[in-house]
């Protein structure tokens, strides 16, 4: 074999390659975006949410549109009803008195329903609210699509996990209004047409990262700020950072979540023509 036929050899199985590669990501991409659409569009998912209703704002003890009676009481959440209420917890009808928890499982297991409605008692910050989902939601109703870019694999890019010697809060905006702690843990670094960029990630229990950005789409061709979910660094703190699977946050399917805006610094100077963009409704 000569020189010039094994480097043309070579030459077209690296391609072959990369083109295996690449359509591979493209399936995998598809069956995420049927995936995430599934979920945003189940009967209690994001599009279901109707209310977030915190305590603070009824200090008489009741809730609009929900029945029952709600105080807090110290790490309590107390709630009593009548039969008139048609409440149900742990699924058997509830009357008198009852000294609830936060709830942790997903909402369609909520302890406490009423009707097709599942209420959910949420704790933020010492603070009490009750969450309410409805499956006949006006949101869940509108709604046709996550629109979403394609799959580039030119937007999966290698990256880098630097952790902080210590775990940091800052203060930073949330969608309700109020300002909130948002937990850093370190940054996550990659590099784009050879300059390299940061953005500030939290590391989840199961040590996968979390960012929140915007970019140069935020606000016009895409919601104003995303998620990123990169999974857990290997080792040496190597992970893919793949811009196509960048999120909607939840705030985006129903404006009752309170979801945090991105921290400083994390507000990228490009475009990331990539991911989830907007939600498309009928």
């Amino acid at each position: 074999m000569t020189e010039g036929t094994g480097s043309t050899g070579g030459t077209s199985g690296h391609a072959a390659a990369a083109s295996d590669a690449g359509a591979a990501g493209a399936d995998s991409w598809r069956e995420w975006h049927e995936e995430r659409t599934a979920t945003v569009s189940a009967p209690y998912g994001p599009l279901a949410l109707t209310g977030t209703h915190w305590l603070d704002d009824a200090p008489e003890g009741r809730i609009p549109g929900v029945a029952g009676h709600w105080a807090a009481a110290g790490d309590e959440l107390v709630l009593t009803a009548t039969d008139e209420d048609g409440l149900v917890l742990d699924g058997k009808p509830f009357t008198g008195r009852a000294a609830l928890t936060a709830d942790h499982a997903p909402p369609a297991r909520a302890r406490l329903a009423q009707g097709e409605r599942r209420l959910a008692v949420v704790r933020r910050e010492g603070l009490w609210a009750v969450r309410v989902w409805d499956p006949d939601s006006a949101n869940r109703r509108a709604f046709a699509a996550i629109e979403a870019t394609p799959y580039d694999a030119g937007w999966a890019l290698p990256g880098q996990y630097r952790p902080y010697a210590e775990s940091r809060t800052v203060q930073v905006p949330n969608a309700d209004g109020r300002d909130r702690g948002l937990g850093l843990s370190g940054e996550l670094a990659f590099r784009l047409a050879g300059e390299e960029h940061t953005l500030q990630v939290a590391e989840e229990e199961d040590g996968s990262l979390w960012a929140v950005l915007a970019d140069a789409t935020s606000g016009t061709s895409s919601y104003r700020f995303r998620f990123l979910r990169p999974s857990a660094p290997a080792a040496d703190g190597s992970v893919l950072v793949d811009f196509n699977r960048t999120l909607l946050p939840p705030c985006a399917f129903a404006e009752h979540f309170i979801c945090p805006f991105p921290p400083p610094g994390n507000t990228l100077p490009f475009a990331v023509a990539a991911g989830e963009r907007t939600v498309r409704t009928h």
